[in-house]
């Protein structure tokens, strides 16, 4: 059996279907436990972009987005002026909406504000779940749901914090990929792993 037919074979959750690119992000990084403050905060902008569209369409998209905002440096991002908006605005690799884009430079700013007071953004996050991972068991994709008390609670934190773009259902995809949670079925490969 070749490598690409074992591929094939291996019990994944059903949402990364055939797309190698959406396979290898399941396979690779989502449900990762992240506790660096860069990789939040690239995940916390990705997430930011896909609410109201697919994942797909931002994972196809990622690499524009980090050439686009400087490889993700909320310092820089923080700092951006009208300039640097309206290259931004007019740029055809990214998903060019105004509310996201100036959403993400004030959640710069506010993520910089949350590392002065917690030391760091992983401290803040990840006191949510009391510093570890959740594991759920689920069977079925039909049983994960979009939020929880839990994102819920975060959202509301957030937006409390001057936060854009952090409804429930985007904190709760926050969670899964950057695996404060581990949503994988309990069948997936991954599941145990993490």
């Amino acid at each position: 059996m070749n490598l690409k037919t074992e591929e094939m074979n291996i019990k994944r959750c059903s949402w990364s279907g055939n797309d190698p690119l959406y396979m290898s992000y399941h396979d690779e990084e989502w449900g990762v436990p992240v506790y660096d403050d860069e990789k939040l905060f690239e995940f916390l902008i990705l997430e930011t972009f896909q609410a109201g569209l697919s994942w797909i369409t931002v994972l196809r998209k990622r690499e524009n987005f980090r050439k686009a905002f400087d490889n993700f440096d909320y310092q820089k991002i923080a700092r951006y002026g009208d300039n640097k908006f309206d290259e931004l605005i007019n740029d055809a690799g990214i998903i060019r909406n105004k509310l996201k884009i100036k959403a993400t430079i004030s959640n710069a700013l506010s993520f910089i504000e949350i590392q002065r007071e917690f030391g760091s953004f992983s401290k803040y996050i990840w006191g949510f779940v009391d510093h570890k991972p959740i594991n759920n068991k689920w069977k079925s994709l039909n049983e994960i749901p979009a939020t929880t008390e839990l994102s819920d609670k975060l959202s509301k934190d957030l937006k409390k914090r001057g936060f854009k773009f952090v409804g429930s259902t985007v904190i709760y995809a926050h969670m899964q990929a950057t695996g404060m949670v581990n949503d994988h079925v309990i069948d997936c490969f991954r599941y145990n792993e993490l």
